[in-house]
């Protein structure tokens, strides 16, 4: 008897047991019958941002002065490009220009007469200016060798949706120097770097000097110019109110912090650059202002104030400009909002006459673009439909 009951015990504490577990316990998903077990997939979530990133390697050697010089007077063309570019979900991408020279007598043999002129940068106006510091003179034009180094010295990150490209101009042979072309390329591959090749010279004698197999070998692409062709330049009625409305737009900027007051003085020195090129490459600098890519978060509170993690609250009074110190919060913010209406209004009034203006330049010119322009904005847009870009 003693013995059932303790049997009869233990069977009663398993089923106390059992029930407890089937109460907490969810059943598993049955299909058939077979039961399937979850399995959780882990999310990945892509970068909230997408880059353009594009790194131009330009030869400064003597006979290079009409590359530098559409160089500059370009630049902004290709900005202007890209104002449109959409990505393939839909967003739009960041620009960032990294800029190289090489071949110059000037640099250092030590490092193989290449030098970095400027860091991935979204800002314009540095980008620029330090286009516009480029000088020529003599030297060893060694092509691979400032490949692998902006291979190297860049940050061109692991997003594979973002589109980075190289572009290497000159005109000596591509196989100059002791680092191979080749290596750099097949670094450049692993990067997810297309490498695209400007020849400044005759079409075949840069295919002989292997500028073309240096294109190719990544996917990039091989071109041609006369980078002494002087630029065309197309003067419309539309020219002389953008300018105007450009100086408008330079008083909506209200400069704050230790960069303020230098960059406001860079922002008037990059209009007169432009200008002193020509008229029409100041008014394409304008339209470059009245986009979404010039952005100076860094010393303008226009710009600062879309950012968001701005707080006017916790500005210094030292970093304000003169008009806004001793200031409320509230009433500063009333500026700010009265200076980006007035902003906004007048950047839309440059895209609508810009739109006016090339219409009228299409209508003039049935071949208006730069010889480097052209030859860029058509490689550009092949890779970008790679990654599943779009102009709208």
């Amino acid at each position: 008897m003693k013995n059932f009951k303790n049997t009869l015990q233990i069977g009663m504490a398993l089923l106390a047991l059992h029930s407890c577990f089937a109460h907490n316990t969810k059943p598993e998903p049955v299909f058939g019958k077979q039961r399937l077990l979850k399995v959780e997939t882990p999310k990945t979530e892509k970068p909230a941002k997408q880059y353009v990133k594009i790194a131009l390697l330009l030869d400064t050697s003597n006979s290079m002065d009409g590359l530098i010089n559409q160089a500059k007077a370009q630049l902004w063309d290709i900005v202007n490009e890209f104002t449109h570019a959409k990505c393939g979900n839909d967003s739009r991408p960041d620009l960032q220009i990294a800029l190289y020279e090489y071949g110059n007598d000037d640099l250092s043999s030590r490092e193989g007469y290449i030098r970095q002129v400027i860091n991935f940068s979204g800002d314009l106006d540095e980008i620029s200016e330090k286009l516009f510091s480029l000088t020529t003179n003599g030297g060893e034009e060694y092509c691979g060798q400032v490949i692998h180094t902006s291979l190297k010295q860049l940050e061109w990150g692991k997003n594979e949706d973002d589109l980075k490209m190289i572009f290497i101009a000159g005109n000596e042979p591509f196989t100059q120097g002791k680092l191979n072309y080749k290596d750099a390329s097949l670094a450049a591959k692993e990067k997810d770097v297309v490498v695209n090749t400007i020849f400044c010279g005759n079409y075949e004698q840069g295919i002989n000097s292997k500028w073309k197999d240096g294109a190719i070998s990544t996917g990039g692409e091989y071109m041609a110019i006369d980078h002494n062709r002087q630029v065309v330049h197309i003067e419309t009625p539309y020219d002389k109110v953008i300018i105007q409305l450009n100086s408008k737009l330079n008083k909506t900027y209200v400069s704050y912090g230790a960069l303020g007051a230098s960059k406001v003085a860079a922002q008037s020195s990059q209009d007169n650059e432009a200008y002193g090129l020509h008229e029409e490459v100041a008014v394409k600098r304008a339209v470059s202002k009245s986009s979404r890519l010039y952005n100076n978060a860094k010393w303008d509170l226009v710009d600062a104030s879309e950012e968001d993690e701005f707080d006017v609250s916790t500005l210094n009074e030292k970093d304000l400009p003169k008009e806004l110190r001793n200031k409320s919060t509230k009433e500063i913010e009333k500026y700010i909002a009265g200076k980006k209406a007035e902003r906004t209004k007048i950047q839309k009034e440059i895209q609508e006459l810009n739109k006016k203006r090339q219409a009228y330049i299409a209508k003039n010119q049935k071949q208006q673009k730069g010889e480097l322009e052209n030859a860029m904005l058509n490689a550009i847009k092949n890779q970008a439909s790679n990654k599943n870009y779009k102009w709208e």
